[in-house]
């Protein structure tokens, strides 16, 4: 493959998402070209479960191979056990979409690939993808929003940008109105790994000690500060459109509901991602899709 097509896909994932993490990966099998392996990224109690779902191009990632070796999954007692948290005498506890993220990160130094790009597991690819379009005259594609964190500030997005902030290093002060954050996004490997430089050498400590010392943080904003604020763009060039439409709350929808969330979709939007927290069913979806 040429370098502009030598990209990997990454989901981290985890039990509560598998069969729609299967249907991710039985539409991404349909439409998705352009990329050299499907990697999945989940904690050790759901490797096994998750190697259903591996092909010769499909391969589980297990976080004892991501994280450090003091970062352990314990089952959570205040989730009647049903639930995991990630335990440490060096952080506060984490929980799944921390660990997710952290994940995400550290798959960086692990990985071969130029392009990383990012899909959650509750994504459905509905039209042809080539991964191949992340890239423009050797840039990378760089998801923003300008201005779009305006509206976000309330829910907590003020924090992750201070904590982006904080660990990059950045001047006393400087703030953002960037909106980075959605799925089916691209970065560069090499971009994170110089990033990850860059945190070690200012705090002088390992970056996963960094980025979740303070647990409200974004690895989205995070490295879409990072190659706006310390590397001015270099490598990159922004694009406003997300290419999968996402139903982030509300309540379950129904086949109906599913229908008209479908054809709300731009002409540039090639999947669409229902959030699994809207307890939305996987059985009207995949009678609606077919």
């Amino acid at each position: 493959m040429g370098a502009q097509q030598n990209a990997a896909i990454v989901t981290p994932s985890y039990a509560g998402d598998f069969e729609r993490c299967r249907l991710l990966c039985e539409s991404m099998d349909r439409y998705v070209t352009g990329y050299t392996r499907h990697y999945l990224l989940v904690a050790s109690h759901d490797v096994e479960r998750f190697r259903a779902l591996e092909t010769d191009r499909r391969v589980v990632v297990n976080e004892r191979d991501l994280l450090p070796s003091w970062l352990h999954a314990v089952r959570d007692p205040t989730s009647l056990f049903r639930r995991h948290v990630w335990l440490s005498t060096r952080l506060a506890p984490l929980r799944g979409w921390h660990v997710q993220q952290l994940r995400r990160i550290a798959f960086a130094e692990k990985a071969t690939e130029d392009a990383l790009v990012y899909c959650d597991s509750d994504v459905v690819f509905l039209k042809p993808f080539d991964c191949g379009d992340f890239w423009r005259d050797g840039q990378m594609r760089l998801y923003r929003k300008s201005g779009g964190m305006h509206s976000l500030m309330d829910m907590g997005h003020r924090d992750w940008l201070a904590n982006a902030g904080r660990a990059l290093d950045l001047p006393a002060g400087q703030t953002s109105d960037h909106d980075y954050i959605t799925t089916l996004i691209a970065w560069r490997r090499e971009t994170v790994l110089d990033m990850l430089r860059r945190i070690e050498t200012v705090h002088g400590r390992p970056w996963i000690n960094v980025v979740a010392s303070d647990r409200r943080f974004s690895e989205c904003i995070l490295y879409g500060r990072y190659v706006d604020e310390v590397l001015n763009g270099e490598g990159h060039f922004h694009d406003d459109r997300a290419l999968c439409h996402i139903y982030w709350l509300g309540p379950e929808l129904d086949e109906t509901g599913i229908e008209r969330f479908i054809a709300g979709m731009e002409p540039y939007q090639v999947a669409i991602g229902i959030q699994s927290f809207t307890e939305t069913s996987l059985e009207p979806l995949r009678r609606v899709i077919g």
